[in-house]
């Protein structure tokens, strides 16, 4: 993605260097792959996994590490994605009557206090409606592609910040809050898959967002959008399933198949019409 030397956003907050109380006991991989197993599939690994290995607890005390300027570039690109989500949302929110207000975003390692409760690396990047936030531990790209086999790139990174943000966008939209109610009075099948709905709407937002980038930016390189797609396979729940456990059920399906996460990516980057994007109707569902 061509990024350098283009607006940065005010709204995004790099608290990384500046961690520490309560981390994952077991040295974080194996918690990182447990809940990224049980954030995108729903499969409790409690009888699995010894609990020791997985809950949090209490070690070392807070410190401040020197970022490098690796990760100080990382930090950057990760701003202007975000203003480029800015950007385009607030001329899409204004072309349909709308005004656009723009989340947060928070980069940390270890663990973070939210608006939602604490929250540690191994959950993965993430969207709180609380305080209109999302929160990001940049190690969750290195097991994407160590652990799920992502080909990895910036333009993944850009694909899971548009994703949070299409939350967002449904936040402000009232989906989300509609959705959760209804979920609450559903059958835990049909919870879950008004919850494959909810996030397969996001990525269409992700892949709308990608298209506006493009058409208004000129900001897509070769192979950005094949790094996308790359990401949205690997996070399927069928595909983590398969790699985790040998075998996908889908009824514990919460965020759609890798076909399907990749189909409504696409859908949304090649028709750029944020009409187009009713997952819920596609899939039978009503919100």
């Amino acid at each position: 993605m061509k990024w350098q030397g283009r607006r940065r956003s005010s709204n995004m907050e790099d608290r990384r260097g500046m961690s520490g109380g309560k981390m994952l006991l077991g040295g974080g991989v194996i918690g990182i792959v447990v809940l990224l197993v049980q954030m995108f599939t729903g499969t409790d690994l409690s009888q699995v996994i010894p609990p020791e290995m997985t809950q949090g607890g209490s070690q070392g005390t807070e410190r401040t590490v020197e970022l490098t300027e690796e990760e100080k570039q990382m930090g950057e690109f990760v701003s202007v994605v975000l203003a480029d989500t800015e950007d385009i949302w607030a001329k899409i929110f204004q072309e349909n009557g709308l005004t656009y207000q723009n989340p947060q975003l928070v980069l940390f390692s270890d663990a973070v206090q939210t608006g939602c409760g604490g929250a540690s690396a191994a959950s993965g990047p993430f969207y709180c409606p609380a305080d209109q936030t999302v929160y990001m531990d940049l190690v969750f790209f290195d097991e994407l592609q160590s652990r799920f086999g992502a080909k990895g790139g910036d333009f993944a990174i850009a694909y899971v910040i548009a994703h949070e943000v299409g939350h967002h966008v449904q936040n402000l939209l009232g989906v989300s809050g509609k959705t959760q109610q209804a979920m609450q009075s559903s059958s835990a099948a049909d919870a879950n898959r008004l919850s494959v709905a909810l996030e397969l709407q996001a990525d269409f937002y992700a892949g709308v967002w990608t298209h506006y980038n493009q058409e208004l930016n000129d900001a897509l390189e070769p192979g950005d959008i094949e790094e996308a797609l790359s990401a949205a396979n690997a996070v399927g729940d069928d595909t983590i399933q398969e790699r985790m456990q040998g075998s996908a059920n889908q009824e514990t399906f919460t965020h759609g198949t890798s076909e399907q996460r990749m189909q409504w990516f696409t859908k949304g980057y090649k028709s750029g019409d944020v009409n187009q994007g009713n997952t819920f109707q596609e899939l039978g569902l009503s919100r």
